[in-house]
């Protein structure tokens, strides 16, 4: 669960600080970079365990409602 919290900061950091770098910085190839890699990442590493974990919350919503 702490792995989760900590790996949860960490994606948030590294997405503030694209949003920083194309904010502040002006540095867009940055952000777009580090945001193209977020979503290769998303979709290589999370996107099946998050499909699988909304099912199964959908499917224990409905057993309660039995």
């Amino acid at each position: 669960m702490i792995f989760a919290f900590f790996h949860l900061l960490l994606l948030l950091g590294i997405l503030g600080f694209a949003f920083y770098s194309l904010i502040f910085l002006g540095n867009v190839l940055r952000f777009a970079l580090i945001i193209a890699m977020l979503t290769a990442y998303y979709f290589i590493a999370l996107h099946k365990n998050v499909k699988e974990e909304i099912k199964r919350k959908k499917k224990k919503k409905k057993k309660k409602k039995k």
